[in-house]
């Protein structure tokens, strides 16, 4: 039995890596292969075009999958995939270049904020929690900055960004642009107001964290203790076709061995329980019949969530 997983660049296909090799590792049944796809929106079309029958994606893509916005709107999947288990979470808060006088959300009307290169899912993510009431009074007065990542770094030491998103999965660090400036730049931690707050908490697409600074710090002193962060939730997911069997082995090894995954990139979640597999599951979004399987018989299953048919 064999699983084709679609991933995209970067430290997602890190992830990816790291799950084979425990799979070549630890199973003798399963035969699992990354595939190279173009981001979380390309490897949920391309798994509707059954180009593969796995795949990495975010729980922010497949709402709008499901609702047809944003790039489905003008081109629609007749399936999502179901949800396998929670493969890691991308963080996102903002901080501000020191001198700006920027100190709460409120702050960032009519400054130049940079939320992450074009085409990025941080960057989609963090723009549709900003655009909703009670906070798009304000993201409507900020001048949002379209560089690519490469340049942002620069652009904040010259002054042309005043406030940017810091990202990354906590316990493991920062995305590379990100600890770039923070080795250029003086930065300090854009405190969230109530709006913010209530922003993150009813977007369907992110789920909230509040995390320690301890845990989870830049090089330098952020001027807080701990940060409240909206999370770009990032799952394995299946098609419908894929064997149930197969689901069930990968969901096995990621469970009994994620010791072996964390040991080869640390950016993977590290589970408490099995459970914990289950933390970025959606109603809305039905679990593949063989993970389902899996978390039923290890008793981690939540009755609120559905089996895909």
């Amino acid at each position: 039995m064999s699983l084709r997983v679609g991933t995209s660049a970067g430290g997602t296909k890190n992830v990816g890596l790291a799950v084979e090799r425990a799979v070549s590792q630890n199973s003798d049944e399963l035969s699992y292969s990354t595939v190279e796809s173009p981001g979380y929106v390309g490897t949920i079309y391309r798994m509707a075009q059954d180009q593969f029958n796995g795949g990495i994606t975010d729980n922010n893509s497949l709402t709008k999958a499901l609702d047809d916005r944003g790039s489905f709107a003008e081109k629609s999947v007749d399936e999502i995939p179901y949800y396998g288990f929670y493969a890691f979470p991308y963080s996102i808060y903002v901080v501000a270049r020191n001198g700006t006088g920027i100190e709460t959300f409120d702050d960032l009307a009519g400054k130049n904020v940079y939320p992450a290169e074009p085409g990025y899912s941080t960057r989609a993510t963090t723009l549709d929690v900003w655009s909703q009431k009670p906070t798009k009074g304000i993201y409507d007065k900020m001048n949002i900055q379209n560089m690519g990542v490469g340049d942002a770094p620069g652009a904040m030491e010259e002054g042309r960004i005043d406030a940017a998103i810091a990202y990354g999965t906590p316990g493991a660090g920062y995305t590379g642009w990100v600890t770039e400036y923070d080795a250029r730049v003086d930065v300090h931690y854009v405190e969230p107001t109530d709006a913010l707050k209530q922003s993150i908490e009813s977007y369907a697409g992110a789920g909230s964290s509040e995390i320690s600074v301890d845990e989870w710090g830049m090089q330098q002193d952020i001027q807080t203790d701990q940060v409240f962060t909206w999370d770009l939730e990032v799952n394995y997911t299946f098609t419908p076709e894929a064997s149930e069997d197969a689901v069930y082995e990968l969901c096995r090894v990621v469970d009994e061995h994620n010791d072996a995954v964390n040991e080869a990139e640390q950016q993977f979640n590290d589970f408490e329980s099995t459970s914990d597999m289950l933390g970025s599951a959606r109603k809305r979004i039905p679990v593949h019949p063989g993970a389902a399987k899996y978390y039923k018989e290890n008793d981690a299953w939540d009755d609120n969530l559905s089996v895909g048919k």
